[in-house]
């Protein structure tokens, strides 16, 4: 072969390797490594510079974590090669604010070896957020008629948000991360007793209110304190006498507040009938921090506090009720899913404004409730309070799911429930998290009962994959807790199998700390084997009493409660009975539950109606200061306490210096 043929043959072959290099490695490039050890792992990139066009590298990110996810169950779909040590989805620091739901779907599970890790960017922060930002706020200095005295020339109006195409309501505001208040009768903590509830009439009556305008009551509300829990009803007439107001309703909260009987409203000549305040009306707007939706005139106003500057604060109203659905079903879960280093902020909840809100206990609204007469079912001799029940929504929710993990993320400025793991879950881990300022309970497991069942029947279902099992809660800070919902808690778990909740520190609740358990029953049901251990629950009881800093209901064989550390429960201002709170309290049924080496300042101890084989050894001042000590957030996470609130205004009650055990 002559010379110039094998240089021809030479040139077309090194042209060929070359574009062969030029494929290569164009196609790894659509997924990016962090560096060379890194093979086998793919990197998905999401910025707030990046474009859903892009192909999801460093250099030229996706735009959306939808899409992000979209690309990853594709390679899986595709059996891509660099997937085989897992998906990792980075995202850059930034605010992504979520015009719809994420959902991720069986189809998005990884394996074991392979999981899907959706993260933050090292030493960054990545908000995902169901807010809108509300701007163009301008000072008014005009006289505006209903606005009260002490306003005039103070407030700022902005106009009201459109989405998809209606007027954006919502019921909650932040100005620079800090709950605004919707305008309210009584300011600050006020709030004044009813003077009677006629149940027939389906009314209530109050006291006369100074300078109150009852010629417009559209979007009033009334919020009643109950026992241990709060209703949020809806006025629908006001009628004016000499020295009182008589309210009327609109349905269903009118006749499911005045038929069901636990909690009713609380009429008591020795401690004071039940306290209420009325609320989201222009005429209340006589405080700092306060603000009204106009939802006539498309206007919100606002009446800054001191240092907030209007021009330049981050003001944002919730749009979205759930950020993120994680849904599979019993036969095809979703699995192995990990989200390290992730906020989640900025949710709504509408159904108080559209429905009215009267819960039964721990948040779980009434869909239908009313008293047996005569009383007793065959579930449960001596039943009277015949109830079905709803769930409110999570920011986060989880059904049908094992082995998804939730690292050390954040929950914050939540109008419900904080992260939910709703049924048919297992072997998850939710560990170094962070839930703050949240409307209702910041975590929630398991199923309470199903809407159509009455909530008192014992839960035992024949699928046993339905119940929430071997899940593990530790090393989460819950604070700040329940401050729209009072009788939310701030660990929940319903009928669970397994759990473990360890070493979390839970501080200013408005009702109970942790509780576990649900169905006022000694009957054997899907519980046992729950364990809490080792958690610090200080602050509670600042709204509602009828208490525990630790709660439990119905039977639950061997399960255990030990070297927990329980202390400083809020007086609070306007419980109906101010006696009735408890360190540790275990209602109706609970049975086969082992309580060991529990500090608490001294033992004031409830017992109402327990079943057989409970076990109390050696609980309250005498447990050693080594267990007391180690109780709480383990230190490697102890930097969570940074963000812990506790309101140091607010007295502290005592127990009297001896034991106190009531019922039976």
């Amino acid at each position: 072969m002559a010379n110039r043929e094998i240089y021809s043959i030479y040139k077309a072959f090194r042209g060929i390797s070359f574009v062969i290099f030029i494929l290569v490695c164009s196609n790894a490039n659509a997924f990016s490594f962090h560096n060379n050890s890194h093979n086998d792992t793919a990197f998905i990139y999401v910025s707030l510079r990046g474009n859903d066009t892009n192909t999801g590298t460093r250099n030229y990110p996706l735009a959306s974590l939808a899409i992000a996810l979209r690309k990853a169950r594709e390679m899986r779909r595709l059996n891509n090669p660099l997937i085989k040590n897992g998906i990792h989805i980075l995202l850059e620091k930034g605010i992504y604010n979520a015009g719809e739901t994420l959902f991720i779907r069986p189809e998005d599970s990884g394996t074991p070896e392979s999981p899907t890790v959706i993260e933050s960017e090292e030493n960054t922060a990545a908000v995902i957020s169901g807010g809108i930002n509300i701007y163009g706020w301008e000072k008014i200095h005009e006289h505006i008629k209903g606005i009260p005295d002490a306003a005039q020339g103070k407030l700022y109006v902005a106009n009201a948000q459109m989405m998809d195409g209606r007027l954006l309501e919502f019921r909650q505001l932040w100005v620079n991360g800090n709950k605004a208040v919707r305008a309210k009768a009584f300011n600050g903590d006020s709030m004044m007793r009813i003077l009677n509830w006629n149940f027939n009439n389906q009314t209530c009556i109050i006291p006369a209110i100074k300078n109150f305008n009852p010629s417009n009551v559209v979007g009033l509300e009334m919020l009643i304190h109950q026992w241990w829990a709060i209703a949020i009803l809806r006025i629908r007439a006001v009628k004016m006498e000499r020295d009182s107001i008589i309210l009327s309703f609109y349905q269903p909260e009118s006749r499911i507040e005045s038929e069901h009987p636990w909690p009713a409203p609380w009429l008591s000549k020795e401690t004071g009938n039940s306290a209420f305040n009325l609320i989201n009306s222009l005429q209340f707007l006589d405080e700092q921090g306060e603000w009204y939706l106009d939802k006539e005139n498309k206007k919100i106003y606002y009446w800054p506090r001191d240092g907030e500057d209007m021009v330049s604060a981050n003001v944002v109203a919730p749009a979205l009720t759930t950020l993120v659905k994680i849904e599979g079903t019993a036969d095809r879960p979703v699995t192995n899913i990990v989200f390290k280093n992730i906020s989640f902020n900025y949710s709504t909840w509408m159904r108080p404004s559209l429905q009215g809100h009267v819960p039964l206990q721990a948040g779980m609204y009434l869909l239908d409730a009313y008293k047996l007469n005569p009383q007793d079912t065959k579930e449960k001799k001596g039943l009277e309070n015949q109830a079905w029940i709803g769930r409110p929504p999570a920011a986060v929710e989880v059904c049908y799911a094992n082995h998804l993990k939730f690292e050390r993320c954040k929950f914050k400025h939540l109008a419900s429930t904080g992260l939910d793991f709703v049924r048919g879950t297992h072997d998850d881990v939710l560990e170094g998290n962070l839930l703050k300022d949240i409307g209702g309970t910041g975590i929630q497991i398991g199923v309470y009962s199903d809407k159509p069942i009455e909530t008192h029947l014992s839960y035992n279902p024949s699928d046993k994959r339905d119940v929430c099992t071997n899940e593990l809660i530790k090393n989460n800070l819950v604070t700040d807790i329940a401050n729209e919902d009072w009788g939310c808690v701030g660990i929940s778990a319903g009928y669970v199998k397994n759990i473990q909740i360890e070493h979390n520190e839970v501080s200013d609740v408005s009702y109970s700390g942790i509780c576990v358990g649900w169905g006022w029953t000694k009957n054997i049901n899907a519980m046992s084997g729950n364990r809490i251990y080792a958690n610090k629950v200080t602050h509670y009881a600042k709204r509602m009493y009828d208490v525990g800093g630790i709660y439990t209901l119905s039977a639950q064989p061997q399960s255990i409660i030990e070297n927990n550390y329980i202390d400083s429960i809020y007086k609070a201002p306007y419980p109906h009975d101010p006696k009735h709170w408890y360190y540790f309290y275990l209602d109706e049924g609970s049975s086969y539950i082992t309580l060991k080496n529990n500090w608490s300042p001294e033992i004031k101890v409830m017992k109402n109606s327990n079943g057989p084989g409970n076990q109390w050894i050696n609980n309250g001042p005498s447990v050693i200061k080594e267990i007391r000590d180690a109780a709480g957030l383990e230190p490697q996470y102890k930097y969570l306490l940074q963000e812990k609130t506790v309101d140091n205004h607010w007295p502290i009650n005592h127990a009297d210096k001896k034991i106190e055990i009531d019922g039976k």
